[in-house]
């Protein structure tokens, strides 16, 4: 099974990633190989399927990931069907703490229209974790051919498949993030009815809509 963090930057993917203490879990950036000058969308979406491919190499593990892709990005990457189960959770972070923190991780490296950027982008997600009909432009417009967004072109607000864990760490401490997540991927490995279970893209299945309490 693959578990993705995903979220803008600043709002604490790595650092609560690396405070997770959940069992049977090996956890990995999307860039840790790092990024190429030219590194673009199609490039993002590239490195899902080559993480799916280590996801689906682990025999007694599940994969967390931790970067940018949101939801559709995951759904949509050409072999994302053969996982065993697919869960993603939203990082969010309020403006002035985002600018704090990334100005502690790379100070004086951002400048005052790209942190704009990161809070568009951060809006964007946030949106799209509601609804896989806003905007879906954003991540199809010069997209890796490969990708398969007709899995999701035609899903609803409120699909139980169309599912993102939000977790807002503006005022919480690493350790509670943490914990909040630790929960959550306990929760859905055991719930034996979590709609992005193998088979999700399968015309007509619609598994039951289950809520985890954040």
């Amino acid at each position: 099974m693959i578990f993705v963090l995903t979220g803008s930057s600043g709002s604490g993917k790595s650092t609560v990633a690396r405070s997770l203490t959940v069992d049977g879990l090996e956890i990995h950036d999307s860039d840790e190989d790092g990024v190429p000058s030219d590194a673009n969308i199609a490039w993002r979406q590239q490195g899902i399927e080559r993480w799916r491919q280590r996801a689906a190499e682990l025999d007694d593990h599940d994969l967390l990931l931790t970067g940018q892709s949101p939801l559709g990005e995951v759904l949509a990457a050409p072999s994302a069907p053969r996982l065993d189960g697919i869960a993603v959770a939203l990082l969010e972070v309020a403006n002035r703490s985002r600018f704090i923190r990334l100005e502690r991780r790379d100070p004086g490296k951002w400048s005052r229209q790209a942190k704009r950027d990161f809070v568009g982008w951060a809006r964007w997600h946030h949106a799209h974790a509601a609804d896989p009909a806003y905007a879906p432009e954003v991540i199809t417009d010069g997209a890796w051919p490969a990708m398969q967004w007709n899995r999701w072109a035609n899903w609803k607000a409120g699909d139980p498949r169309w599912r993102t864990e939000i977790v807002n760490t503006t005022d919480r401490t690493v350790e509670q993030c943490a914990d909040i997540l630790d929960d959550w991927i306990a929760h859905v490995r055991t719930d034996r009815d979590w709609p992005l279970r193998q088979g999700w893209d399968s015309p007509g299945d619609r598994r039951r809509d289950t809520c985890f309490p954040c």
